[in-house]
């Protein structure tokens, strides 16, 4: 796949709340994932280990009330896409988060992930 359909299809398979298919699917063996810094596990790499990253997020949410990702803004290897949600965490109560996300792909498959927002305040 190029990065275009890469793009789309990570954009439909989240929409449709297959997060953790998408990894699968979609990620690199060698993936780097970065968070804003300040956050716990702000850099991993490995496959293995950004599965576990958004496992341990997922299962921190009690309840999801909405979500919504853009359609994707493709440039060269690289494309964007925002992700707004309304969630409520098992420890920390009902927050609305909203994120750019930036991705690299090479050789049809996301080598890296880069997610920009706001910190939550604690």
């Amino acid at each position: 796949m190029n990065t275009q359909q890469v793009a789309h299809r990570l954009v439909e398979m989240c929409r449709q709340g297959q997060n953790l298919e998408a990894i699968d699917e979609l990620y690199g063996e060698h993936i780097l994932s970065q968070e804003m810094p300040g956050i716990p596990n702000a850099s991993v790499q490995e496959i293995d280990n950004v599965r576990k990253k958004s496992q341990d997020w997922l299962a921190s949410v009690e309840e999801f009330h909405s979500s919504e990702v853009s359609e994707p803004v493709v440039a060269g290897d690289h494309f964007t896409i925002k992700m707004d949600f309304d969630v409520t965490f098992k420890e920390r109560g009902r927050q609305k988060m909203e994120e750019v996300c930036v991705f690299k792909v090479n050789e049809g498959k996301i080598v890296s992930e880069q997610f920009f927002y706001d910190l939550p305040e604690m």
